[in-house]
């Protein structure tokens, strides 16, 4: 009876995890593509090492939120709206750096 109802125990919290990991697919996806728009301007030269090292710091600020959200099992709607919120603006500060005519100066 014991080993049934521990059973039991580990679906429900391997279920949950599952449930957990996939609580914001999109705000992930997002997240990789903004990461290699960063890594992108950093090896064209268009965002400084310095510009990154801003850029970089948001995007963990902004995985820190979402496992935050995430954090009680459930990412509610006003959660999800303060996550978008804050990629729009990381991809605005990307768009912004990677376009400011302030190039890392290349090696001959």
């Amino acid at each position: 009876m014991k080993t049934i109802m521990v059973l039991g125990v580990l679906l429900v919290l391997i279920g949950s995890g599952v449930a957990y990991a996939q609580e914001t697919p999109l705000v992930d996806a997002r997240q990789q593509n903004q990461n290699a728009r960063i890594r992108e301007g950093v090896a064209s030269g268009e965002v400084t090492r310095a510009e990154a090292k801003k850029l970089r710091a948001e995007q963990r600020n902004i995985r820190r939120t979402e496992h935050r959200a995430e954090a009680d099992g459930t990412v509610t709607d006003r959660e999800r709206a303060r996550l978008q919120r804050k990629q729009n603006r990381a991809s605005r500060d990307i768009s912004r750096q990677k376009h400011d005519r302030q190039d890392r100066p290349r090696a001959n």
